[in-house]
């Protein structure tokens, strides 16, 4: 349930009530895609570092472990340790990354492992299936991603496909649902609206799917290559269409100033690897801007990686350290760098709901997303 506390000017003050806790939004939710975020954090580490939500892969756990293994082990919660909201996304976007490797057909999509070449079959059913195996407080409906540029013949036809799915995945969760046998019998299922860049579609698509009264709502098919102002423009003419009492999550976005773009155009619920996989290069978000620590000029510069962070890396650990480590491929160096770059990402949500609250988001906004965006 999604209960909006304030507006204005698009941006949403909300909260999202689930099963497993009560999450503020605007969120970030952090990227575990195996059930792990990578770079050795675990799940006490998230509590730490301000997560609300976990997100899971549903293609890559149903690849390995197996999902029946994880419902065998009492779900993805008793499995990871992690006891708050997950989301699992519905394995669409991964048969889309396998485009090369895919056959799509009306009942669903037959691919190729990319662990061992094993012929895979996933249709709305078998996703539905699968996430409700993993328990996960959000299942995301099974649909195509088409990549931009696509042709506008194509574009309509896959959302007509993603709409019938819909339709198909919501019955399938309904029956999930009702079976004892169901480790999270209140799972919540969010439908996905597409249509390329094409706003017709988009919003045709956006009503079409608002009529079937789901959970919430996420734009996905955006942050695939597409120009910013493009995404920023879909985002603003799709937001209207969609139900202003659920929750609204735009997928796999991105950097800060996507996401300070996104808020002011009515958007709660975000998710990105980014943080995690730049992080694991070296690339840090600071509050002056973003510093990539293999610079010699840190070799040896004694300060915290953000004088202004209150993360547990920058409270005790020297830039030169740091760096140091990252040189030395010391597996030590993946853990600190992710968890400052989560931990930046999580409290700058923070940031911007504390700046919704106080009336002055417009500001913030307009501040950092020019220091967000700056290299050091």
């Amino acid at each position: 349930m999604y209960k909006l506390i304030s507006e204005k000017d698009g941006a949403r003050r909300g909260e999202f009530i689930t099963n497993r806790g009560t999450v503020q939004t605007p969120a970030f939710m952090n990227v575990a895609t195996a059930a792990a975020i990578k770079g050795a954090v675990s799940a006490e580490d998230l509590k730490t570092l301000g997560c609300q939500v976990m997100l899971s892969n549903t293609y890559h756990l149903h690849v390995r472990p197996g999902d029946e293994l994880i419902k065998k082990c009492g779900g993805l919660h008793t499995f990871t340790t992690w006891d708050g909201p997950i989301l699992t996304d519905s394995g669409g976007f991964q048969v889309f990354s396998l485009s090369s490797l895919r056959k799509i057909e009306e009942e669903g999509v037959t691919f190729a492992s990319h662990v061992d070449g094993k012929r895979i079959f996933m249709g709305p059913e078998e996703s539905m299936q699968i996430q409700s195996n993993l328990g996960s407080t959000i299942a995301m409906a099974f649909d195509e991603c088409v990549e931009n540029p696509a042709a506008y013949s194509y574009s309509k036809a896959s959302c007509e496909r993603t709409t019938r799915w819909l339709k198909r995945c919501k019955d399938e969760m309904a029956r999930l649902n009702s079976l004892e046998t169901t480790i999270n019998r209140e799972q919540m299922l969010f439908g996905i609206n597409q249509g390329c860049t094409y706003p017709d579609l988009r919003i045709n698509h956006m009503k079409e799917i608002a009529d079937l009264d789901l959970n919430g709502y996420a734009i996905g098919g955006l942050a695939v290559g597409e120009p910013a102002e493009v995404m920023y423009d879909i985002i603003e003419k799709v937001t209207p269409f969609m139900p202003k009492d659920k929750i609204r999550y735009l997928m796999g976005v991105g950097t800060p100033a996507n996401i300070l773009n996104a808020v002011e155009r009515g958007v709660d619920l975000f998710d990105c690897v980014m943080p995690s996989r730049n992080a694991r290069h070296g690339h840090l978000f600071t509050s002056e801007g973003i510093m990539n620590i293999n610079n010699k000029k840190y070799e040896f510069d004694m300060r915290p990686i953000d004088e202004n962070c209150g993360c547990p890396v920058c409270q005790k650990y020297s830039r030169a350290y740091v760096r140091h480590l990252l040189k030395s491929q010391e597996m030590l160096s993946q853990r600190l760098l992710v968890m400052h770059n989560l931990w930046f990402y999580n409290h700058l949500m923070e940031d911007i709901r504390n700046a919704l609250d106080e009336g002055r988001f417009a500001e913030f906004k307009r501040e950092k997303e020019i220091i967000y965006s700056k290299r050091i």
